[in-house]
């Protein structure tokens, strides 16, 4: 069948190849790490981020143990074609497909069904690290790793990986924050107006928020327009430097980092208004130096009393917990999702979706319909 491949560490080696029918090589585990039988599914389309594009121009990932190649793709959208009996998935079902897997060790996290939080280092992701991932015209997998998502969500189930780790930053912004304190947060700050930044901005809204958005995105972007549309705001970065937007804004409760540039997660702390949370979903890569005011910064976070934490990667029950987001965002705003996917490209063309155009969002690989 189908697939796309690289050899990781071999820049420029990406490419659409012929590679085996899925068939488990005793590599289907379930989320206690026992051989199991695993479901297989149809691939219907696959998200590029910025992950693939780093191992396709980077060198970046592993292929799994004793080979060279390493099927590509995270984000995923599958069609169940079969399913062991008990599984409780249905044959034409739409699901979506977990990212990480355990640690052999089991460590704490990861035996608690917490891989994202693991603590070796040795857990595999599929797509990344050791473990094929899903670009390709099937795949097998346990159900373990498996949610199902209603019909609703055919056009924009593509959009779950980031949705994952999106709701998963602000779930635990959340409790971690009402924790400490007592908490109603009015106003949210979104930095970047990629597709994690439009969906923290969904996902605030939802919640009911004043969000603002600030972005290097022109007023007549994709970006602006989906910013519009759910009621957010949408700031130009060069006229509204991010660390001065505490004061032009007032005292901004939630702040959510997504833009892959440290001098702006730096920034984003300094916003962070008096008792407020900085959640960071940046993975930040390069050899950039920043120069911070240390001791006016830790001034700033003790006697602010801000929080901040990082987020990324995600685990099925942050997977769940997005699928109600998507849908309730789905019924809310009806075709504005729809929208952060801006080009889908065939297999065949796979290259396109790789290059990235001025106003893309998020760009899908497709297999199947």
């Amino acid at each position: 069948m189908q697939a796309i491949v690289t050899t990781p560490g071999q820049k420029g080696s990406v490419h659409l190849g012929e590679i085996g029918e899925p068939s488990g090589h005793g590599e289907i585990q379930d989320a206690k790490g026992e051989a199991a039988e695993g479901a297989l599914v149809q691939v219907v389309e696959v998200g590029v981020c910025g992950t693939d594009l780093e191992i396709a121009n980077e060198g970046y990932g592993a292929a799994p143990e004793g080979r060279q190649q390493l099927v590509m793709g995270h984000e995923n959208l599958g069609r169940v074609v079969n399913a062991p009996p008990a599984s409780g998935l249905k044959e034409g079902e739409l699901v979506v497909a977990t990212v990480r897997r355990p640690c052999p060790e089991r460590c704490l996290p990861c035996a608690a069904g917490q891989s994202d939080n693991c603590l070796t280092g040795h857990y595999t992701e599929r797509g990344i690290k050791g473990r094929d991932g899903y670009m390709a015209q099937q795949y097998l997998e346990h159900p373990d790793y498996l949610v199902p998502l209603p019909s609703t969500l055919s056009r924009v189930g593509v959009l779950m990986e980031p949705s994952s780790i999106v709701e998963k930053g602000l779930i635990q912004a959340f409790s971690i924050q009402r924790g400490r304190m007592p908490w109603q947060p009015r106003r949210a700050l979104v930095c970047g107006a990629g597709a994690i930044g439009l969906l923290a901005a969904v996902f605030l809204r939802l919640r009911d928020l004043e969000v603002v958005v600030v972005a290097k995105a022109a007023p007549d972007s994709r970006s602006a327009q989906v910013a519009r549309e759910i009621g957010a705001e949408l700031l130009d970065a060069d006229e509204h430097p991010v660390a001065g937007l505490g004061a032009e804004l007032g005292n901004i409760d939630l702040a959510f980092e997504a833009t892959g540039v440290s001098a702006v997660a730096m920034a984003a702390i300094t916003a962070t208004g008096h008792d407020g949370v900085c959640c960071l979903s940046s993975v930040t890569a390069g050899a950039r130096t920043v120069t911070v005011d240390a001791d006016a910064l830790n001034l700033d976070m003790v006697l602010g009393n801000k929080l901040v934490f990082g987020t990324v990667n995600a685990n099925r029950k942050h997977f769940e917990a997005a699928a109600r987001m998507l849908g309730a965002a789905v019924r809310r705003w009806p075709g504005v999702l729809e929208q952060v996917v801006t080009r889908r490209e065939p297999a065949a063309s796979f290259a396109d979706a790789f290059q990235r155009q001025p106003d893309d969002i998020k760009t899908v690989v497709t297999f199947s319909s």
